[in-house]
């Protein structure tokens, strides 16, 4: 079975049959997180801001919080965690919070979680990298390409062109201490 976007509450309903023995988070290169990862906290995620746009917008989500210790002998248990999200339950409300994942060693990264798939014994969480986005290229006149940065679909000559173009014009303006119209500085 493979659900996507899979909420909380997909989660919890795929950790109740028998059947499943493992959970195994993986990571957006494929790679699993380590199998001795400890779930330290379920937080209901609640975004209010305004775009570049001008539009108020609010943003919920569910997120477990990972980490991994040093305690390599560790296994959280499907029935453990289920146990934890009932738990969570007064927490997260009643309706369906789309699923993120927080993990990292030395920087956090919040996840999402593209697709929740039960192989075998097994619940497979598929995170997605997080990529910026202009919520109002309209608004601004960015080609929707340019909207959505996505790193991954870069080529890397034209991400150091980028790089080296904005740190031009940054040196141009600390220089002049301000920017001209036209300039392509803001």
């Amino acid at each position: 079975m493979k659900i996507e976007s899979p909420t909380v509450n997909d989660l919890a309903a795929a950790l109740d049959q028998e059947s499943v023995e493992l959970i195994v988070p993986l990571l957006p290169g494929g790679e699993p997180v380590p199998a001795h990862f400890h779930v330290t906290e379920v937080a209901r995620i609640q975004k209010d801001f305004i775009d570049c746009g001008g539009t108020v917008r609010h943003v919920l989500r569910g997120q477990l919080q990972l980490l991994v210790a040093t305690d390599y002998d560790h296994r959280l248990a499907p029935r453990k965690l289920l146990k934890i999200l009932r738990a969570s339950a007064p927490i997260l409300g009643d309706e369906p919070l789309p699923l993120y994942v927080e993990h990292g060693n030395e920087v956090a990264v919040a996840y999402a979680v593209s697709t929740l798939e039960t192989r075998g014994a097994a619940v497979l969480l598929h995170l997605e990298a997080p990529v910026t986005a202009c919520l109002a290229a309209d608004t601004c006149g960015l080609d929707p390409v340019e909207a959505r940065h996505d790193p991954r679909s870069a080529t890397a000559g034209a991400a150091a062109a980028a790089v080296e173009e904005e740190l031009t014009t940054a040196s141009a303006v600390s220089a002049s201490g301000c920017c001209s119209p036209g300039s392509g500085c803001c």
